[in-house]
């Protein structure tokens, strides 16, 4: 399958720091690694940016220019922009299928899709997509080098919390005496804040440190960064700290140190992984309440914030053994608690590189602009409701990996039922001969019985149909149900998607009008876009002839009980969702007058509470409960009974 291109949207203005541009640089070099096309866009007055493009190993020539981006067909956009205005989004949203990444803006819940790398807030809405393990980790773990951070914890053995600490002990002890010595004594501090540090909470840090490392307990790196001006260079550096513009392969060197102070961010969780415990200082709220959210330890907020951290590492002028000790402890169990214990499954790049999205930018029953929140978010899909006619539609990350042949009605049909598709035959041409009297009496008496079932399977509502009279005729994909239905049932099939598939007597493109009935039972949900299939069946039904489907009902007791957990069990290949209630309105657009529904699908040991207890059909309280699904139409699915309405009528 042909995938098209990809643009990354990093944030780029002053105060968003530089960790949103290092990341789409890594993307946009590593998904054309994979054979992916990506192209990056720097917005506004980027600055001299090559010194960055250098240290990331980025080719300017991938970069695009503001005319070029909406003369390209992109598969879909990535924005990492920290928070999205509404205004930018719309821009982006007209283009592509958008995926952001840790987008914390007030548009959030109407991205098709959200990965969220670094843990949010508890309140903020479900990603599709979380694991901090999609940092731009090594492919191997860092080895730890030994400092005095190491030492402490080897000079006070404990069993470990996490096997992560288990193996960076069993490491330390396996390196040799003189690799140690070469370690030295100083306990190795490497202090970064980022490409900007708009807060200068670095150099805040730094110097504190430097004025109470008197002794020379602490070798001190302050990585000022190379996005925005740097605040100090080597020969302006304050007496004991190493000033570094950039350290190359930063992720790589993390392990060379004993310890990390920096905020709340990628460089934290980077240095988790690489095993290098981590202590924060936020440079506002926001910064301090996503910290403790995920488990670090702050020294506080801000400059005073910083100016505490002698205070944390020094007890009566030597180095808290303690403190460093529980540093470590937490630095374990956070590895845990973010999967970062262990190499990463994939990176982000390898993750959106297999990305498709087929989402639809319009309702796919009425054709309404889809511009709803996203809600029912799962690894592979996510699910809008259409503020016009109230369908619930799916929007996926690629497409469906189903196919319609005999295993579609045997292995898995028994799965779900407990018997295979033909094994059920009885039962379902029983429930055929019920929905044919339905169909019937909405017929005139003179209608000649010509009956399309679209998705026949392998034929049940055909021979019923034959059987009451009707002269039928089916469409489906599965290349072995049609073949029962016309060697084994000797009616007459046709092998395709509706509505591309020819069918035998009928021109689409003259508008003939052949059938009395079209029935769909169980597939008007299989397609993801209902309009033109709507539109079809009306061209081919005479005027006042029948529409009739059955669905699932998102109204149900099933959704009513639990939404989310009803979308999260709705089969891959449902596209749509109805409900009775909306039903009326959404086939009226289509040139359809509803004459009936039957709510169906009651389910009494569905009912939260009482439920459980309703197993025994012979019991009351099944009996009970299931007059209840009836009276209150509790039922799971639905079916519709449907007429084709005149010019006139549709006008009206």
């Amino acid at each position: 399958m042909s995938r098209g291109p990809v643009l990354a949207v990093p944030a780029l203005e002053p105060g968003r720091g530089g960790g949103h541009l290092i990341r789409c640089l890594a993307l946009v070099r590593e998904l054309r690694a994979l054979g992916r096309e990506a192209r990056l866009f720097l917005g506004g007055e980027s600055g001299d940016l090559s010194g960055v493009f250098n240290g990331s190993r980025f080719d300017s020539s991938w970069l695009i220019a503001e005319e070029e981006v909406p003369l390209t067909a992109w598969d879909f956009i990535v924005l990492d922009r920290f928070q999205t205005s509404p205004e930018e989004f719309s821009r982006w949203a007209g283009l592509a299928p958008l995926a952001g990444i840790d987008e914390g803006g007030p548009c959030r819940d109407r991205f098709d899709f959200l990965v969220d790398i670094l843990p949010g807030l508890p309140n903020r809405s479900k990603p599709n997509i979380a694991d901090p393990s999609l940092l731009p980790l090594p492919s191997e773990k860092p080895l730890r080098l030994p400092g005095s951070l190491s030492r402490f914890a080897r000079d006070n053995p404990r069993k470990p919390r996490a096997a992560s600490a288990a193996g960076c002990f069993k490491r330390l002890r396996e390196i040799p005496q003189a690799q140690q010595a070469a370690g030295g004594g100083a306990l190795k501090v490497l202090i970064s804040f980022g490409h900007e540090d708009a807060a200068g909470l670095g150099l805040a840090a730094a110097k504190a440190l430097a004025a109470k490392n008197s002794d020379g307990m602490l070798d001190i790196t302050l990585l000022s960064g190379g996005l925005r001006r740097n605040p100090l260079s080597g020969d302006s550096a304050p007496p004991g700290i190493h000033a570094l513009e950039t350290i190359p392969d930063l992720g790589r060197r993390l392990a060379d140190y004993d310890m990390l102070i920096t905020h709340y961010g990628l460089t934290a969780f980077e240095a988790i992984y690489a095993g290098t415990p981590v202590l924060l200082v936020s440079p506002g709220a926001c910064h301090e309440k996503l910290a403790k959210a995920a488990g670090f330890f702050s020294a506080g907020t801000g400059t005073r914030g910083a100016a505490k951290i002698p205070r944390l590492l020094f007890k009566k002028n030597a180095l808290d053994r303690a403190f460093l000790q529980n540093l470590e402890k937490r630095r374990a169990a956070l590895a845990v608690r973010h999967t970062l214990d262990r190499k990463p499954k994939q990176s982000l790049a390898g993750l959106l590189s297999g990305f498709s999205p087929p989402v639809s930018k319009t309702c796919p029953v009425c054709g309404e602009a889809a511009c709803g929140a996203v809600f029912g978010r799962g690894s592979e899909r996510g699910f809008r409701r259409c503020k016009r006619c109230g369908v619930i539609f799916m929007n996926r990350l690629n497409p469906l990996p189903i196919e319609y042949g005999r295993e579609y009605f045997f292995e898995l049909y028994q799965k779900q039922y407990g018997k295979t598709y033909i094994e059920d035959f009885p039962n379902l041409t029983a429930a055929a001969k019920r929905r044919l009297s339905r169909i019937r009496s909405l017929l005139p008496a003179d209608a000649g019985g010509q009956l399309l079932d679209i998705g026949c399977a392998y034929g049940p509502f055909l021979a019923a149909a034959r059987e009451e009279g009707f002269s039928p005729i089916g469409i489906d994909p599965a290349q072995d149900a049609v073949r029962y239905v016309t060697q084994t049932l000797g009616i007459p099939a046709v092998q395709g998607f509706f509505p591309d598939c020819r069918i035998p007597g009928f021109n689409g493109a003259s508008g003939d009008a052949l059938f009395d009935a079209v029935t769909l039972w169980y597939v008007i949900e299989h397609f993801q876009n209902c309009v033109p299939v709507l539109a079809a069946i009306r061209r081919i039904l005479k005027p006042g002839g029948v529409l009739s489907f059955s669905s699932p009902s998102f109204t149900g007791i099933s959704g009513r009980f639990s939404l989310k957990r009803f979308l999260a069990q709705s089969p891959e290949d449902h596209w749509t969702i109805w409900s009775p209630a909306m039903c009326k309105k959404a086939l009226a657009r289509a040139g359809f007058k509803v004459m009936k529904i039957v709510i169906s699908g009651h389910h009494p040991e569905r009912f939260p509470g009482p439920g459980k207890f309703a197993h025994n059909k012979k019991s009351p309280l099944y009996a009970l409960l299931l007059a209840a699904s009836k009276i209150f139409a509790l039922g799971d699915t639905f079916e519709v009974y449907a007429l084709a309405t005149r010019k006139k009528e549709r006008e009206k």
